[in-house]
């Protein structure tokens, strides 16, 4: 992602960041699978040092592990949404920056979940974004990714009434699977549901648990 579309996409989330944060924050408590997902991934992830909740929006994931007393801090590229989590989730750690380029010593992080994070990079970059994820796991770490399924990409101008920039993708299951494999991950579950009519977006949804190499 060059830089210009790197600020279009900081700048689209930092003018839809409250917005988002009082539509989203408390979106788990309709999500019963996600929630099974997360208590799987708080439970395996004790004890295998800090978990990055990447790409972390309003921190309401980071939230959830936290009182499953997991080692959790939040990083988003998007200040306004680091500001949101700041506020809405007191004594919670959350950092500003980019899963492309991450000022992030290599093996630092014991897991990552990452919640739609991939859909706003380029087809092009996920490999890049996932060797980034690779790099910064620690040998045998592990990964929560959840993506929107499908072909194509949403580009929108117009957010809640706020002019943006950004791109939504959707991918295969077996896709993303061979982009993770390509990145050094093993792939350990492929998950999908149908979506949860009247609470979010209309589309099927993918959630992978992968391990470092």
């Amino acid at each position: 992602m060059d830089q210009e579309n790197a600020n279009n996409l900081r700048t689209s989330y930092d003018r839809v960041a409250e917005e988002y944060s009082r539509r989203i924050f408390d979106e788990l408590s309709h999500k019963p699978l996600d929630c099974q997902l997360l208590d799987r991934f708080a439970g395996r992830a004790q004890g295998l040092g800090p978990v990055c909740d990447l790409g972390c929006g309003p921190g309401h994931v980071a939230r959830y592990l936290h009182e499953r007393q997991v080692n959790v801090f939040g990083m988003d590229i998007s200040t306004g949404m680091v500001e949101q989590a700041r506020k809405l989730n007191p004594g919670i750690k959350f950092l500003q920056g980019d899963m492309l380029r991450l000022d992030i010593k290599d093996e630092a992080w014991g897991a990552i979940v990452a919640f739609y994070s991939i859909i706003n990079i380029p087809r092009d970059e996920v490999i890049t974004a996932l060797k980034e994820l690779n790099r910064v796991l620690r040998s045998g770490g592990l990964l929560l990714l959840s993506f929107h399924v499908g072909e194509g990409t949403v580009h929108m101008d117009e957010w809640w009434g706020e002019q943006v920039s950004v791109d939504f993708n959707f991918y295969g299951a077996a896709e993303v699977e061979g982009y993770l494999r390509q990145a050094g991950f093993e792939i350990e579950e492929v998950i999908e549901r149908p979506p949860y009519e009247g609470i979010e977006y209309a589309s099927r949804r993918a959630y992978i648990f992968g391990r470092r190499v």
